[in-house]
C-alpha cells in the first residue's frame, strides 16, 4: 500500500503540530467538567458558568480578531497563542496541587484559552494556502480534516484513560501539545504577510450583519442557527451532570460514549454529500436540524436501559446529523455572497450565531440547580435537556424555507443564461 505523497516540510510541520494539539484540546474539554464534579463538587450552575467561558470570547473578540491578526505577523501570532494556552492549561493542575483550585480560577483559565484560540483560528485560515501550492490545497485540507476527526473520535477515550491514571496531571498532556505545536511553528519558515483592510473594524462588521440580513436565504440560515444554538448548548452543558451525578456513569464509560458522537459525525460527513445531491442542500440542512435535535430525546431511555449505551447511541446519531447540517450550511452561505465580502459575512455570522452559546450554557446550569431541590438531579437534568432539545428543534421552521428560495434562484439563473 502506497503512502500518501508528502506535501512538503512546511505543511508537514504545521500538520504535525495541529494533530497533536487537537488531541490535547479534547483532553481539556473532557477533564475540566469532570474535575469540577468530582474534585470541586461543583453545582450544575458552576459547570454551566465554566462551559460558558469556552465561548464567551466569540461575541466579544470575534469581530476584532480578524482585523487585528491581519495587521500582525500570523506565524508569530499563532506561536504566541500556543504559549498563552500552554500557560492557561498548566495553571489548572498546578492550582490543584497547591490546593487553590476553584471555579473562578477555572473560569479565568478557560476564558484565556478561548480568547487565544479565537486569534489562533484566524491565522489558521491563512496557514494552509501559505504552506502548500494551490493545486495541493484539497489534499492538505483533507489531511487536516482527518486529524480533526481522529481527535474527535479518540479524544474522549484518551482523556478518560489519562484522567483515570493521572487525575489532574492529565492536563499536562494538553499543555505539552501546545508546546509541540509552538515548536513546529518555530521551525517553519516565515509566512503570512500583514495587511490593512479598508474601513474601520465596526464598519466592516456592520456590513457583514447587513449582508446576512438582507439576503433571504442567509437570513433564514442565521435565524435557524441562532435558534439551534439557543437550545443545543443547554443539552451539551447539562450532559456531564446527568451522566456523573444523575446516572452514576464512570469517567471511562462516559469518555467511550462521547467518542461515539464523533464516530457518527465521521459517518455523517461521508454520506451527507450524497444525501444533499438527492434532496438539495436546503432540504438536507432543514431535516438535519430537526433530526439532530429530536434524537437527543433518546437520552430519556436511561436509566430504564443501561446509561452508557444510551448516551453512546444518542450521541452517535447527534453527531451524524450535525455533520449533515455543517456540510450544507457553508456551501449555502458561500453561494449567496461575492468573494470580496465572504470574510465579513462569515465573521458576522459566527458572531451572531455563536454569541448566544455562552448564555445558553449558563441557562442550562442555572435551571438544573434551581430544579434539583424539588426534582432531584436526575429528573432536573432530564427536564432541562428535553427543554433545550425542543427549543433547538424550532430551527427547522426557518430552515424549511431555504430550499424553495435556492430552487427559485437556480431557475432564475437558468432563465438568464438561456436568454
Amino acid at each position: 500500500m502506497r503512502l500518501p505523497a508528502s506535501l512538503g516540510r512546511q505543511f508537514n510541520l504545521f500538520w504535525a503540530g495541529q494533530t497533536v494539539s487537537l488531541v490535547g484540546d479534547r483532553i481539556t474539554v473532557f477533564v475540566v467538567p469532570t474535575m469540577m464534579i468530582f474534585v470541586l463538587d461543583a453545582s450544575a450552575l458552576e459547570v454551566g458558568i465554566v462551559a460558558m467561558a469556552q465561548y464567551l470570547g466569540i461575541p466579544l473578540l470575534g469581530p476584532v480578531a480578524g482585523v487585528l491578526v491581519d495587521r500582525w505577523d500570523k506565524r508569530v501570532t499563532m506561536l504566541a497563542c500556543d504559549f498563552v494556552r500552554l500557560v492557561a492549561v498548566a495553571a489548572i493542575p498546578l492550582a490543584y496541587w497547591l490546593g487553590v483550585l476553584s471555579t473562578p480560577l477555572l473560569f479565568a483559565c478557560v476564558t484565556l484559552i478561548s480568547a487565544a484560540t479565537i486569534f489562533f483560528n484566524v491565522g489558521y485560515l491563512v496557514a494552509v494556502p501559505a504552506t502548500v501550492p494551490q493545486e495541493r490545497l484539497v489534499r492538505a485540507y483533507s489531511r487536516l480534516e482527518g486529524s480533526s476527526t481522529v481527535s474527535e473520535v479518540a479524544g474522549p477515550s484518551i482523556a478518560a484513560g489519562l484522567y483515570h491514571v493521572f487525575g489532574a496531571a492529565a492536563l499536562i498532556v494538553d499543555a505539552a501539545s501546545y508546546l509541540a505545536s509552538a515548536a513546529c511553528f518555530r521551525f517553519m519558515r516565515p509566512w503570512g504577510t500583514t495587511s490593512v483592510q479598508q474601513g474601520s473594524v465596526w464598519s466592516r462588521l456592520l456590513l457583514g450583519f447587513r449582508l446576512n440580513w438582507a439576503d433571504p436565504v442567509l437570513r433564514r440560515v442565521v435565524i435557524a442557527a441562532v435558534t439551534l444554538n439557543s437550545g443545543g448548548p443547554i443539552f451539551v452543558t447539562v450532559l456531564p451532570v446527568l451522566a456523573y451525578q444523575g446516572l452514576g456513569v464512570s469517567v471511562g464509560l462516559f469518555g467511550a460514549a462521547m467518542s461515539a458522537a464523533a464516530g457518527g459525525a465521521f459517518l455523517g460527513a461521508l454520506v451527507a454529500p450524497k444525501i444533499s445531491d438527492r434532496l438539495g442542500l436546503g432540504r438536507t440542512m432543514a431535516w438535519g436540524l430537526l433530526c439532530h435535535c429530536l434524537v437527543g430525546l433518546g437520552i430519556l431511555a436511561a436509566p430504564a436501559l443501561p446509561a452508557a449505551p444510551v448516551i453512546g447511541v444518542t450521541f452517535a446519531c447527534y453527531g451524524f446529523f450535525m455533520s449533515c447540517i455543517n456540510v450544507c450550511s457553508a456551501p449555502i452561505r458561500q453561494s449567496r455572497m461575492s468573494q470580496e465580502n465572504q470574510g465579513v459575512m462569515h465573521a458576522a455570522f459566527r458572531t451572531a450565531t455563536w454569541g448566544v452559546i455562552p448564555l445558553a450554557a449558563l441557562v442550562g446550569g442555572t435551571l438544573v440547580t434551581l430544579l434539583t431541590p424539588g426534582l432531584g438531579v436526575l429528573d432536573a437534568a432530564r427536564t432541562v435537556m428535553v427543554g433545550g432539545t425542543l427549543l433547538a428543534a424550532f430551527s427547522f421552521l426557518p430552515a424549511s424555507g431555504i430550499q424553495p428560495l435556492l430552487d427559485r434562484a437556480e431557475r432564475g439563473q437558468l432563465a438568464g443564461s438561456a436568454s
